[in-house]
C-alpha cells in the first residue's frame, strides 16, 4: 500500500525512525484541504505508542479537513545541516501516514493532553494549570501510524558504511 523508500541506501531502521518521532516536538501537518488543495501546517507532537498527538483550537481548517478525510500525513525534520561549499544538505527526517481522529471523549481528551504536556516538562504541576487554563477551548488530535520511513542524506548514510 505505501512506496517503498526509492533510495533504500538512505532509509533509516525502524528504531532509529521512531527515536526521531520521539524527540521530536515539531512536525509538519498535511491533509487535504480546501478544493483539492494540500494543506501543510506546523504543529507542536508528542509520540508515544504508535500515536501522535497534537493540539490545535476547535474549530479551524486543520480540522474541517480531517473531518474531510481522516488520512494525514506528518514530516518530521531531525537534522538539516546546509553545507554550502558541497552544495549539499545533511538532513535525518521522517515522514509519517497515519489516520487522524479527533478526540471527543473527555477521558481520552484528558489523556491525551497530559501525555502532550508531559512530552514537555515533567513539571506536572505546570502541566495541570495550564490544561486547566485552556480546557474549554481545547481540541486533541490523535493520529495513529499505519506507516513511518526515516531517511538521511547520502553523504551520512556513505559514514555508515
Amino acid at each position: 500500500m505505501f512506496r517503498p523508500m526509492r533510495r533504500s541506501r538512505q532509509q533509516l531502521s525502524d528504531d532509529e525512525t521512531r527515536a526521531i518521532l520521539r524527540a521530536g516536538r515539531t512536525a509538519v501537518l498535511a491533509v487535504s484541504g480546501d478544493d483539492g488543495y494540500p494543506y501543510a501546517v506546523p504543529v507542536n507532537y508528542v509520540y508515544t505508542d504508535e500515536c501522535i498527538y497534537f493540539h490545535c483550537a476547535r474549530e479551524g481548517h486543520k480540522l474541517d479537513a480531517i473531518r474531510r478525510s481522516d488520512k494525514v500525513s506528518l514530516c518530521v525534520i531531525a537534522r538539516d545541516e546546509v553545507d554550502a561549499e558541497a552544495l549539499t544538505d545533511r538532513f535525518t527526517s521522517v515522514i509519517v501516514f497515519g489516520r487522524a481522529r479527533i478526540l471527543t471523549d473527555e477521558e481520552e481528551v484528558r489523556r491525551a493532553i497530559e501525555v502532550f504536556g508531559l512530552g514537555f516538562t515533567d513539571d506536572h504541576a505546570a502541566v495541570d494549570a495550564e490544561i486547566a487554563k485552556g480546557w474549554d477551548a481545547l481540541c486533541m488530535v490523535e493520529v495513529t501510524v499505519e506507516h513511518a520511513t526515516g531517511k538521511e542524506a547520502i553523504e551520512l548514510a556513505r559514514r555508515r558504511t
